[in-house]
Parts: C-alpha cells; sequence; structure tokens
C-alpha cells in the first residue's frame, strides 16, 4: 500500500514555497569560514537549486562571515520574483572562527543591515533569531528582548516576518505573544524527535517547521537500519531521512545544504519518493 504523496508546497508567512529548499551553509569554506573551495561552482551550484524550481532559500550573514550572502547575490541578484530568502541572527565569527552569541538589540539590527548590504536588498523576506544560550541544544531563558528588537526592525520596513531558532516549546510561545511567528527552525530527524508535539500545534497554527541536521544524533545501530531500508528503497541515506521529514507533517520545509551539483541533484529527487505505510512504521521504529 503506498502512502499518499506529500505535498510539494507549503505557506512561509504569506508567500508559498515549495518544501524542498536549500540551505547555503556549506558553500562557505571548511567549518562554514572564509571563501568556498570553488567559487564558481558555488554560482552553479545555487542558479541550478534556482533553475530546478527551488525558491526558499536559508542563509546568513554568519556563514563565512559574509560569504553565502555576496555568493547568493552575485549568483541570482536580480532576484526572481517567487524566491523567497529566509536568513538567521544571533551569532558572530571570531578571527579563529569561533562562534560568539551576538544577540544584543544593538547586535541584532546590525546584523538585519549587513544582511541586506550583503544581499543587496531592500527588506528581508524572513529573519530568524537563533537563541545562543548554550553551545549546543535549546535552553531556557528569555527572547523576549531579541524578539521584540526584531518586531521593531519590522516595523521599520526592513522585515516582512520574523522566526525564531534553536529554541524551546516556551520560547516559541513566548515569541508568538509579541508577534507572529512565520517559522521554527530546529534540529529534527527521524531519530531526534523531542519537537514531535510542537510540530504538531505549528502545523494546526499554519506556522511552517525547518528541521536541521537530519542525520545529526544516529548511533551505529541505527545507521545500520536505516542503510537498510534506503539500499531496499534504491536510495540514498540521507535521502530517505529527508523524505521521512516530507511525509512526517506537511509543515515541514527541507533547507539541506550542498557544495555539489550531484548532491543537489539527490536532494531535490527526494520529493519524488513516495513512502507506503509500512516503511514509514519501520522509520518510527529507528
Amino acid at each position: 500500500m503506498s502512502a499518499t504523496p506529500v505535498t510539494r508546497t507549503c505557506l512561509l508567512g504569506d508567500r508559498t514555497v515549495r518544501r524542498v529548499g536549500y540551505g547555503a551553509m556549506q558553500l562557505a569554506g571548511p567549518g562554514v569560514f572564509g571563501p568556498p573551495k570553488d567559487h564558481a561552482t558555488a554560482l552553479a551550484v545555487l542558479r541550478a537549486a534556482v533553475a530546478a524550481g527551488v525558491n526558499h532559500i536559508d542563509t546568513s550573514d554568519f556563514y563565512g562571515p559574509h560569504v553565502t550572502n555576496r555568493l547568493i547575490r552575485e549568483a541570482l541578484a536580480p532576484y526572481p520574483d517567487d524566491l523567497v530568502l529566509v536568513t538567521k541572527l544571533g551569532a558572530r565569527r571570531g578571527d579563529d572562527a569561533s562562534w560568539l552569541p551576538a544577540i544584543t538589540p544593538d547586535e541584532l539590527t546590525r546584523g538585519v543591515h549587513d544582511n541586506l548590504r550583503n544581499l543587496g536588498l531592500d527588506r528581508i523576506e524572513v529573519v530568524n533569531f537563533r537563541a545562543m544560550f548554550s553551545n549546543h541544544g535549546p535552553a531556557e531563558g528569555s527572547i523576549a528582548a531579541q524578539v521584540d528588537a526584531l518586531a521593531q526592525l519590522q516595523q521599520q520596513g526592513l522585515i516582512r516576518h520574523i522566526g525564531v531558532s534553536n529554541v524551546t516549546p516556551a520560547q516559541v510561545a513566548e515569541a508568538r505573544a509579541i508577534c507572529p511567528i512565520v517559522c521554527v527552525q530546529n534540529m529534527y530527524n527521524i531519530v531526534h524527535r523531542h519537537d514531535d508535539a510542537l510540530i504538531d500545534q505549528l502545523a494546526a497554527d499554519g506556522i511552517a517547521y525547518v528541521p536541521f541536521f537530519p542525520l545529526g544524533g544516529f548511533n551505529p545501530l541505527q545507521s545500520e537500519r536505516l542503510n537498510c531500508i534506503a539500499q531496499d528503497l534504491g536510495a540514498t541515506p540521507m535521502q530517505v531521512a529527508q523524505a521521512w521529514l516530507l511525509h512526517r507533517s506537511p509543515n515541514i520545509l527541507l533547507i539541506t545544504g550542498t557544495a555539489s551539483l550531484a548532491h543537489l541533484a539527490q536532494n531535490l529527487a527526494v520529493a519524488d519518493i513516495d513512502l507506503d505505510a509500512a516503511t514509514m512504521a519501520m522509520l518510527d521504529t529507528l
């Protein structure tokens, strides 16, 4: 028995985007720092993604820093009317490539202006605030000051929509009490399921959920079982993990990144992978 084919599009704010988007992080150098290994290929990947129908690109000015946004502008400006560029704030890069918090209202304001300048935009479609209260996953703590700062920039016309990233359900609720939130970007995958209830709540409210690290946190046994399922489907483990996300909930958007044209084609093909009920059940047991 085949599962119902996944929907191909989803609302992100008031814009309709394809659910398979593109994440620009890997276009920067090693450790997301410095220029790309191959400048021409980086431009080619961006152009190929848009030519294939991708109309949602996730980026940040702290990738590089400044590298991916400048590549996006070089490759794609003037931008297609349907292209939605989403950036994030909340960090800066040290000279040693370290990741440092940048969460004061002044730092967030400077970050918005940096993104606008490097992308060549007058207004950014979506800005995510990425909470940097711990070295890894979400940690409790008020994000009211940061969301309020973005809401003020939104009122000035520099931002259309606001999202949050690396956050807890309590922080999502706090942000939604300040202004409309159009997306939540957290770590989530087949085995890292802590946001199950949050995803369902957001889906009911028409809010997009954008998972990162689709293969993060797997142990060797889980990886081996995923490899076996993927082999039976004639797909790669990454493709199956992404296909599972598309089937998991219609508000999930993918932003898998790559600096390879071949891997880009593999990532875009996941929209055509139909997982039947038996396969979904096997994947759920991971």
